[in-house]
């Protein structure tokens, strides 16, 4: 068995890591495009998070690795499998991690439905693809700038609905495709068209670490991998089980986790201050807000997730002029922050403390109720 770099040995490239964890706790959050260099632990870090999750609980023999758990979520074949005992035979995976060839073709992604079976026969026959293989896993797309952009699009769509569509013929097959969308590229190669770009939920910027001190860890942790995987990878052992455990605590908490009115002005306000087109951004920042609080095991989300969210969410939406990169720095965003927060604390009125009480939120604050009524 060929042992996989462990994730949490990658030294530095914290912004990186933190979009990859985020979007294992939710990957509904919409997948992450990593550009840098070549050699700057792109395609490492995307193979270590899927060897970084535990083995998933799936139906056995389904090609789609259904959860037996959420019957909403079951494959046409599951639903229609009969039950022993109440309850469908099931057995431990480990978390699939699919590499998608650039020469894929939308067949061998989406899967292929055998048009003469079904006209001769009646009989509904699909042929799984990439998508049903990376369901409840992580799929990875190197070059993903060089990948057809209709592949692309259909990538997309399935990372944020969660569901892969087929149709032919007047022929429809859906399946589960739930999935961590990792894409890496170098921009020296080409860079992806604007419309493709803003659909990836987050966007990071990678470069070649220039501390020496941490330039030499890098290579003695590699040495040391390469020269024994087995004996590095129990070193770390006990760190990869932990951060597993805070993953998979946090994709429980998720849909606990609260949000006030105050917030959503707040983030509203960030992402006008940026002048970004649509809303995706808007939605971005707050499931990412979201899975931030929970993998950080709290029950709200604070100032500081949405400033984390959006360090992933804004930069490659911020419009730049021709030959101009796109950077946004931490004193900008800090202070957009602070802006957009002032904002939000002007606008919240007594009627969304009311609808934040009748919501039964715990998160109103009640201090800011008479101040807001006062204003109006």
């Amino acid at each position: 068995m060929r042992l996989t770099y462990p994730f949490t040995a990658i030294v530095g490239q914290e912004r990186m890591k933190r979009a990859l964890l985020l979007n294992a706790v939710h990957p509904l959050i919409g997948g992450v495009l990593i550009r840098g260099e070549r050699g700057t632990a792109k395609s490492t870090a995307a193979r270590a998070l899927a060897a970084l999750l535990p083995d998933i609980e799936a139906v056995e023999g389904c090609p789609f690795s259904c959860h037996p758990d959420r019957p909403a979520g079951l494959c046409a074949t599951c639903q229609r499998q009969p039950e022993a005992n109440g309850s469908l035979p099931t057995v431990f995976r480990p978390t699939p991690f699919v590499d998608l060839p650039v020469s894929a073709t939308e067949d061998r992604v989406v899967g292929t439905l055998d048009i003469e079976k079904a006209i001769r026969k009646g009989e509904r026959h699909f042929e799984p693809g990439i998508l049903a293989a990376a369901n409840r896993g992580v799929l990875y797309v190197d070059e993903v700038n060089l990948l057809d952009d209709h592949v692309v699009d259909l990538l997309l769509d399935s990372a944020a609905m969660g569901v892969n569509v087929v149709e032919r013929e007047g022929i429809s097959v859906q399946h589960p495709a739930r999935f961590v969308l990792v894409g890496s590229m170098n921009p020296e190669e080409g860079d992806l068209r604007p419309q493709l770009l803003d659909r990836f939920a987050h966007a990071v910027d990678v470069v070649g670490i220039t501390e020496p001190r941490e330039r030499v860890e890098i290579l003695r942790r590699r040495m040391a991998f390469e020269q024994n995987p087995q004996q590095f990878y129990e070193e770390w052992a006990d760190a990869e089980q932990e951060m597993g455990r805070r993953i998979i605590a946090a994709r429980r908490a998720y849909e606990d986790v609260t949000y006030t009115q105050k917030d959503l002005y707040t983030i509203a306000a960030l992402t006008a201050s940026f002048n970004v087109d649509g809303h995706r951004a808007d939605i971005v920042i707050l499931k990412t807000a979201r899975a931030q609080a929970a993998f950080d095991g709290r029950d709200h989300i604070t100032d500081r997730d949405i400033l984390l969210a959006a360090e992933l969410a804004l930069p490659h939406r911020m419009k730049k002029q021709p030959f101009q990169e796109a950077v946004l720095q931490p004193d900008q965003l800090d202070a957009s922050m602070r802006q957009a927060r002032a904002e939000a604390e002007q606008a919240y009125t007594d009627e969304d403390v009311a609808q934040e009480a009748q919501a039964g939120s715990t998160q109103v604050d009640e201090k800011k109720a008479p101040r807001a009524m006062t204003q109006k």
